[in-house]
């Protein structure tokens, strides 16, 4: 044996045997990789599977973290001046906020703060996997009530899943608006659910591009069952900065406190965080935008003969494609340098989802899909 080699030795711990037995992950393929393998530069690529804002950060951010002097000093884990912002945006009082890196960090911890090994989470697929995939990360078990053929919440379905469980489970995630079909969550709806035993947890990601945007973020103080999850990633195109909140009862969040990372927010992301609440007027103008741009794009895709588009409260437009398989028509537009996301599983079978581009990315998009009319 080489001197320099360390003896291996005879036996070595085994992950857990429910993390070796779990599916990864499938997020989207970065954007250099797929530059590379359609053999195309990056400016030629037109980006619409996920969900990213088209018009990128405001130019302040670009401006506020060039300027910013102390990149070699610790980040304030109480984030206090992020915060402050967050309630002057949120109209809800600091003490109630909590940042993180992205809302995925927040939906991590609270599935490790409230889950031990066996306890159940009620999830309603078609929805956004993370919910499903933290829980298994943290132990828990999922328990999926399906939406409707409509996308619609099955209600007395996730009542049953709640009231006729012993022990109950403990959380209930829901997307409003939903990805992947962009519809909002009615509020009879949910203050319904809020009558369950059981912690709700809303995930607001898209809430600023639905109408009027009718957050439930002021509902938290006074809700001690409710907590809002926000992102700076879509409306604020801080996507690559990872930075997301979240609004939780005092009771709550007293915890989490505890159990973060105390610098779970990086300087970077806090810079352009703030600097992105202090050009508020010219991220709406964005918002109203891309707004305009999907009603534009639905009612393209509406002449498309093999194409379902949904109504969406999103920035995103989910298609059912007839006639023809999705997965083809996701292939021929990526060799088309546009690239679109698809599915095929259960309630969301031969599909593809469109995110909201600018105005010429929907021209080219739309040209191709028009040519390949048979």
């Amino acid at each position: 044996m080489s001197p320099d080699r360390v003896p291996t030795p005879r036996s070595l711990p085994g992950v857990r045997p429910d993390i070796a037995r779990m599916e990864p992950y499938e997020p989207v393929v970065p954007f250099e990789v797929l530059s590379r393998q359609l053999g195309r530069a990056p400016h030629e690529i037109i980006k619409l599977n996920a969900n990213e804002n088209p018009y990128g950060p405001s130019p302040r951010v670009v401006e506020a973290l060039s300027r910013f002097p102390w990149y070699h000093i610790y980040p304030d884990p109480q984030q206090t001046e992020l915060r402050e912002a967050l309630a002057g945006y949120v109209g809800v009082p600091a003490d109630h906020i909590l940042p993180g890196h992205g809302a995925d960090e927040l939906l991590d911890l609270l599935c490790r703060i409230f889950l031990m090994p066996g306890d159940r989470v009620v999830n309603c697929p078609p929805t956004f996997g993370m919910y499903a995939f933290d829980a298994l990360l943290s132990g828990g078990q999922v328990v999926n009530v399906p939406r409707d053929d409509d996308f619609r919440l099955t209600v007395t379905g996730i009542e049953s899943a709640v009231l006729d469980s012993d022990p109950p489970p403990k959380l209930l995630f829901l997307t409003s608006p939903n990805n992947p079909d962009g519809s909002l969550v009615p509020r009879p709806v949910l203050r319904r659910l809020l009558q369950l035993p059981v912690i709700v947890v809303v995930d607001e990601a898209y809430i600023e591009f639905a109408e009027d945007t009718p957050t439930v973020a002021s509902w938290v103080p006074d809700t001690p069952n409710l907590i809002v999850l926000r992102t700076f990633s879509k409306w604020a195109g801080l996507a690559g900065l990872r930075l997301g909140y979240g609004i939780f009862p005092l009771h709550i969040i007293e915890h989490l406190w505890k159990f973060k990372q105390p610098y779970n927010v990086n300087v970077a992301a806090t810079v352009a965080g703030l600097a992105s609440l202090a050009d508020l007027a010219l991220l709406q103008q964005r918002i109203e935008a891309i707004k305009e741009e999907r009603r534009r794009l639905f009612a393209a895709l509406r002449d498309i003969p093999y194409l379902q588009p949904l109504p969406s409260q999103a920035n995103f437009i989910l298609c059912r494609v007839h006639g023809r398989s999705a997965l083809g028509l996701h292939r021929t537009l990526a060799e088309r340098g546009i690239l679109v996301r698809y599915y095929d599983k259960p309630g969301l079978r031969n599909t593809i989802r469109i995110s909201v581009g600018r105005p010429q990315d929907t021209d080219s998009l739309v040209t191709v899909l028009r040519e390949l009319v048979t």
